[in-house]
């Protein structure tokens, strides 16, 4: 029981990697802007699901204490969108 209660504590870093692998595959196949932003999205989508989770829901996105993940996160989402807009084709 405790092994299955762990590995249902673990869906916001499922969906965060969903959401990468789609940046990523949208940036291999299709457009590589519309995936880096996938992809910043993504980044985006932890950093909100770490705000907003308590530590034992976020699961492995639970890293430091709850102020320094979101600003990370925050902040590496922040960086690959700009440089994804900025960087010219």
């Amino acid at each position: 029981m405790a092994g299955e209660a762990q590995r249902r504590s673990q869906w916001p870093l499922g969906l965060t990697l969903l959401v990468a692998l789609v940046g990523l595959v949208v940036l291999w196949f299709y457009n590589w802007r519309n995936g880096v932003l996938v992809f910043a999205g993504a980044a985006a989508l932890a950093a909100l699901l770490r705000a907003t989770l308590s530590d034992t829901a976020a699961g492995l996105l639970h890293v430091r204490n709850r102020m320094f993940d979101t600003a990370f996160l925050t902040l590496t989402a922040a960086a690959i969108a700009v440089l994804g807009l900025i960087i010219p084709n």
